[in-house]
């Protein structure tokens, strides 16, 4: 019978490491907090508006407790100031607002937004930041197909807020679902809205092809994942969200292309042709907006939302400097907000273009605020997606199919934001906020005390992979 000798080269033979029940429940509380943020208004379509805020406080309020017990480590001093001055700047509104009730709740709501973004990026890797919101994804996608699925199998109809069946015809911006599943029509999916549902899936194409390209387990049925997105993509026909895949295109050629150069100097000619095709992008779009849009079946002032920023604007210049109080979502219900602005028979609850949402909400400080917040964010994400990851004289380390992610979420938040103010709250407030501190906590995936730490205590090697 064979025996160990009593001076092993190596140890014996173990089982692997098993993450401990805890860690795995952390890990599913993480996704959950994720889901939320990327559902949004699903919960209040669901199950209304006052439920969907208490859960949404209480979901804060546990996730400031768990911080607190696992007491993941944290430098302090990196945090992304930029943005604790704007947060700090809205809740600062109040002392002037024009709707104080408004800006409370809604400033409750952006500051539990930015802290569940701290804490899942505290308490996860790199690596399990990603396969975190894959998994969100993944939910978010098949309970879309499905809702869309159940509504034309057994309502067989429109379908309200509150799984309510209208009784008479109504406009269509009212319908949580149109029953369009088989009719060819725009979807909406658990959103209730097609441009919010094209989004998400977009960025469900983007997570599920970077797991894919990083040899996560079960690839096959990733491709069957990013088939559904792209399906449900296709189905809500969104010109905002096919520009934003666009300029992801864009975005990921150009950083492919960085990665290329073997010079410093390769660069310069990057950068220059990258600029050229920006500029010369945008023009094309300018110029030719009539056809473009009439080919995606918008009218050329999107959908009528030129109308919508000349009212707004014309409101936010009276309060140039400070703005009107912080407000994001507007609150339409609340009495003391009174913009009203209407469309297809309805009072708009944003102004369609976050920059000017800022700009009426928070004025010029405000607004410059959030100008810095991108710059700084944009410039990190770029140079974590085209740098080689380097931390002592080692420089041929390979780049990790994750650090595309954050770069191509701020092309896709950039574009967006230019007709929606979604970037502002739910999962694109989120993801700005999780990523851009995750980049200063921990620049290199699988490297540094955080990374390092969090590793151990999963039983996952910390050297650096991708």
């Amino acid at each position: 019978m064979a025996v160990y000798t009593k001076h092993p080269v190596s140890a014996p033979p173990a089982a692997p490491v098993r993450e401990k029940t805890g860690l795995l429940m952390l890990r599913a509380w993480c996704i959950f907090v994720l889901f939320m943020a990327l559902s949004g208004v699903a919960w209040v379509n669901a199950i209304g508006a006052t439920a969907a805020s208490v859960i949404t406080i209480l979901g804060g309020l546990l996730s400031v407790g768990l911080w607190f017990r696992i007491r993941p480590p944290v430098q302090w001093r990196r945090l992304p100031w930029f943005i604790v001055g704007y947060v700090a700047w809205a809740g600062l509104s109040m002392a002037w607002s024009a709707w104080v009730g408004a800006s409370a709740l809604t400033w409750l709501l952006l500051v539990i937004t930015s802290v569940q973004a701290l804490f899942v990026a505290s308490v996860l890797t790199w690596r399990e930041i990603v396969r975190a919101i894959a998994s969100a994804l993944k939910w978010a996608m098949a309970l879309s197909i499905l809702f869309e699925l159940a509504v034309s199998l057994f309502v067989q109809g429109p379908l309200l807020p509150g799984f309510v069946r209208p009784t008479e015809k109504m406009d269509p911006i009212l319908y949580w679902s149109r029953d369009n599943l088989f009719d060819g029509g725009r979807i909406q999916g658990i959103w209730g809205n097609s441009n919010l549902l094209a989004a998400v899936a977009l960025l469900a194409i983007i997570v599920f092809a970077i797991r894919f390209a990083a040899g996560a387990p079960r690839r096959g049925l990733l491709i069957g994942w990013i088939v559904l997105s792209a399906y449900l993509m296709y189905r809500a026909a969104s010109a905002t969200t096919y520009m934003a895949a666009a300029a992801v295109v864009v975005v990921l050629a150009t950083v492919l292309l960085m990665r290329t150069a073997r010079k410093p100097g390769e660069r310069t000619r990057y950068y220059i042709g990258y600029v050229v095709v920006g500029v010369g992008g945008a023009a094309a779009l300018w110029i030719w907006r009539d056809a473009i849009f009439t080919a995606l079946g918008r009218s050329a002032d999107l959908t009528g939302r030129e109308g919508i920023w000349e009212q707004v604007l014309e409101r936010a210049n009276q309060h140039p400097v400070v703005g009107w109080g912080f407000a994001t979502p507007w609150l339409v219900t609340d009495p003391s907000f009174d913009i009203r602005i209407m469309d297809h028979g309805e009072r708009v609850m944003q102004a369609h273009n976050m920059w000017i949402d800022v700009y009426l909400q928070l004025g010029a400080i405000g607004l410059t605020l959030m100008i810095l917040t991108y710059l700084a964010f944009v410039w990190r994400a770029w140079f974590f997606a085209v740098d080689r990851p380097r931390w002592d004289l080692r420089d041929d380390r390979p780049y990790s199919p994750l650090t595309l992610l954050p770069t191509l979420v701020g092309a896709i938040l950039l574009v967006q934001g230019l007709a929606e103010s979604g970037p502002l709250l739910l999962w694109g407030w989120m993801f700005l906020v999780m990523f851009a501190f995750k980049i200063k906590q921990s620049p290199h995936i699988g490297v540094g005390p955080a990374e390092a730490r969090i590793a151990i205590e999963r039983g996952e090697p910390t050297k650096h992979r991708s």
